[in-house]
C-alpha cells in the first residue's frame, strides 16, 4: 500500500479510524473525510505524529457540491485515488409504526443517496485513471433481516443492489468492488436514540478486527478482487 491514496469517508467513526491506522502503517496516504472533523483531526494528528501521512477533509455526504469538492480536492492534491472506503451510515432500528417519516428520509439520504453520490464522484476519477477499489458496508442487515429493521434494511439492501449493479457496469472496467457484510460492531452506532435495541458490546466485533478485513479487501493483487465477505460475532450469527 506504499504511497497509495486511501480515502475513508466516515473517518470520524470507529471502523474508519481503525482502518486508517492499518493503511497508514502500511505506508498509504490516508484521507479522513467526515462531517464533524474533531475526531478525524485527532486521528490524523496521531498518525502523523507516529510518522504516517494523514489528511482531513470535511464533507456532507448528502450534499452533492460538498462531495464533488471532496473528490476533486483529494485527487488534485494527492493524485490518483486508489481506494475508497465508504465507512459511513446512519442507523434506525424501531418498529415501523414508531418511525418518524423524517427519520426514515434521513436514513435513505445518508445510506443510499450519500453512498451513490460519493461513489459516483470518486468513480469519475477512478474510471479516468483506469484503476481503483471501492469498499462498501451494507452490513449483515443488507443481506438478512431481523425485526424492527424495515427502513434500515431497505437502505442497506439498496447498497448491496447498487454495488452488484456497478460490478456489472465495470465488467470491462478497472474499478473493483467489495461488499462487507458485518454483524454487530462495537461503535457509536448503538448510541443513536433511534436504534432501539439492547446489545452487549463486549460480544461484538471490534473496529480493529473489521479493519483487518477492510485492509485485506483493499490490498488484493491487481488481478484479484474480494467480492464479498460475511463476518459476525459468534452470538449474532444469521445465515
Amino acid at each position: 500500500m506504499e504511497d497509495q491514496v486511501v480515502l475513508i469517508v466516515g473517518g470520524s467513526g470507529g471502523i474508519g479510524q481503525a482502518s486508517a491506522d492499518l493503511f497508514a502503517k502500511a505506508g498509504a496516504k490516508v484521507v479522513l473525510a467526515a462531517r464533524n472533523r474533531t475526531k478525524a483531526d485527532e486521528k490524523a494528528k496521531e498518525i502523523n505524529d507516529a510518522g504516517g501521512e494523514a489528511y482531513v477533509i470535511e464533507v456532507d455526504v448528502t450534499d452533492h457540491a460538498s462531495v464533488s469538492a471532496m473528490a476533486r480536492e483529494v485527487h488534485d492534491d494527492l493524485g490518483q485515488i486508489d481506494v475508497l472506503i465508504n465507512a459511513f451510515g446512519l442507523g434506525l432500528i424501531q418498529p415501523v409504526l414508531d418511525i418518524k417519516p423524517d427519520h426514515a428520509r434521513e436514513v435513505f439520504d445518508v445510506n443510499v443517496y450519500g453512498t451513490f453520490i460519493v461513489t459516483q464522484a470518486v468513480m469519475r476519477y477512478m474510471a479516468t485513471d483506469k484503476k481503483g477499489r471501492i469498499i462498501m458496508f451494507p452490513g449483515i442487515l443488507g443481506k438478512s433481516v431481523m425485526r424492527n429493521t424495515s427502513v434500515y434494511s431497505a437502505s442497506k439492501f439498496a447498497v448491496s443492489g447498487m454495488t452488484k449493479a456497478l460490478v456489472e457496469e465495470q465488467r470491462r472496467g478497472e474499478v473493483k468492488f467489495s461488499l462487507l457484510y458485518l454483524g454487530g460492531v462495537d461503535t457509536d452506532f448503538w448510541e443513536n436514540p433511534n436504534v432501539d435495541m439492547r446489545v452487549k458490546k463486549d460480544k461484538m466485533l471490534t473496529p480493529a478486527e473489521v479493519a483487518k478485513a477492510v485492509y485485506y479487501a483493499a490490498s488484493q493483487p491487481a488481478q484479484s478482487v474480494l467480492n464479498e465477505i460475511v463476518i459476525q460475532p459468534e452470538s449474532h450469527q444469521m445465515v
